[in-house]
């Protein structure tokens, strides 16, 4: 899709421009609290604050600041936008009737022109939706997804049906495998001649599995995603519907038991309603705890352990980022799943369910980071209420099924809370706060503990 051709300006967050905008038209700004330093922080490390060498509360707005808004005021308010708007709108017809080319394609079975071309659909879709998003055209952000979302359905039933043919080719002793000398003769179905490099086979035949077991999991998991307002990418896609490349890390289907000593220490800080939800509850390492603190649990998982709570009630079997808003919106107490579906998994309990209160066990990391626009969200639009930062880091959690020697843990984690607010927002600032587990645990779990380290 083509764009106007722009300064190569990075426009900040919501809060970020703020600030800017403040700087600029008070000459300087002092940070109030901590979720404004992190704020003027990111934003100065684009170039648009000086941070005063002495007072490092003050910063300064650079020339590059004045260009930015300038260059933003001038785009976002005048007839540019508009020009950019019905631009995108042509190019998003041409694109959708591309998708309608491919889907013929597939129909009449010319299933490599048509993955060929929906991916290219797919592509240029998401690139618009980046563009859309930018200058805040919701309905060309809509529609960019609905059309990479129609591309990637054309893309996965067009792998199912090579993966079919490359299984029926196999059962006939006709795919290439080793070296060319293992096949007497040419009539051989080479990976190359299906359009698909090796590893992409296998993630077709995956896809193609997943299928069988569910028929249309691929494409109800994309509608989910649009259904939530969140971009149906190739990456939510394979989370969701676990046909995501497992590496060293995600073995396991991505489980890591919540240690005790982060559940005694967010029982002791924090209170919940008395019910709550686990969307990730694994094998109850979370809801246990809240269970034996009185708590009401209900718990579900994209995979079936068996977890049952206290009262015998089994898990339920469901992936998070399909499930609407229960009519009871419990609070939501949970480990999730990293890796690539984070980000989703997040903006997906904020925008579906909004809860009362949530608290999640992250990887202190993901308090930093910019582009990806899910993370935006919930950080910068609906921030946490509260970070317990551990000062010192948890015992390791070992990945579910590991044999292997205790190992020490390298990741910094905390605990991020969401709390509603009486407007009906989750507020507009962070509280940082720094805790030590080992003021909050039994002796025992304590010396536990500290046996694995000196084991590790």
């Amino acid at each position: 899709m083509a764009v106007p051709q722009r300064k190569p300006f990075k426009v900040p967050g919501p809060r970020g421009l703020d600030i800017v905008r403040a700087a600029v038209a008070a000459g300087r700004f002092e940070d109030n609290g901590q979720a404004e330093r992190t704020a003027a922080t990111n934003v100065n490390a684009h170039g648009y604050l000086d941070r005063d060498k002495k007072a490092a509360s003050v910063w300064y707005p650079t020339d590059k600041a004045r260009e930015m808004l300038a260059w933003l005021d001038a785009g976002v308010s005048g007839g540019e936008v508009v020009a950019a708007s019905a631009e995108a709108s042509t190019g998003l017809t041409a694109l959708a009737v591309r998708n309608s080319q491919a889907r013929l394609m597939f129909a009449d079975g010319d299933v490599l022109a048509a993955r060929q071309l929906a991916e290219g659909v797919y592509d240029q879709a998401k690139a618009g939706a980046s563009f859309s998003a930018r200058f805040k055209l919701k309905e060309s952000l809509a529609a960019c997804h609905r059309i990479q979302a129609d591309a990637l359905d054309i893309e996965v039933k067009a792998k199912m049906r090579i993966a079919e043919e490359w299984e029926r080719a196999g059962q006939e002793g006709k795919t290439l495998k080793g070296r060319p000398k293992s096949v007497p003769d040419e009539n051989a179905f080479t990976a190359e001649e299906a359009g698909l490099t090796r590893k992409e086979l296998h993630y077709a035949k995956k896809l193609l599995d997943a299928d069988r077991r569910e028929p249309g999991i691929a494409e109800r998991a994309i509608a989910a995603r649009l259904a939530a307002g969140l971009e149906p990418t190739r990456a939510s896609l394979r989370a969701s519907i676990g046909t995501k490349t497992a590496t060293k890390e995600e073995r396991g289907n991505n489980l890591y038991e919540t240690g005790p000593e982060a559940m005694f220490t967010l029982l002791a800080l924090e209170k919940f309603g008395p019910l709550v939800w686990d969307p990730s509850c694994g094998r109850g390492a979370t809801s246990r705890p809240m269970e034996d603190a009185g708590y009401d649990v209900r718990i579900s998982d994209l995979v079936d352990y068996g977890t049952a709570t206290a009262h015998g009630e089994l898990q339920g079997v469901a992936d998070f980022l399909t499930t609407e808003q229960f009519d009871d919106c419990p609070d939501i107490v949970t480990n999730p799943p990293y890796g690539a579906v984070l980000n989703a998994f997040v903006a997906h309990a904020l925008k579906v369910h909004r809860p009362r209160k949530m608290a999640l066990l992250l990887n202190a990391n993901f308090w930093f980071g910019y582009d990806d626009p899910e993370r935006n969200f919930v950080l910068d639009e609906n921030p946490p209420a509260r970070k317990l930062s551990f000062s010192r880091r948890l015992p390791m959690m070992h990945r579910d099924g590991w044999t292997g020697p205790v190992a020490s843990s390298s990741m910094n984690t905390a605990w991020f809370i969401w709390e509603l607010q009486p407007d009906g927002t989750y507020g507009n600032q962070t509280v940082d706060i720094r805790v030590n587990w080992t003021d909050h645990v039994p002796q025992d779990v304590a010396a536990q503990a500290a046996a694995a380290e000196l084991a590790a």
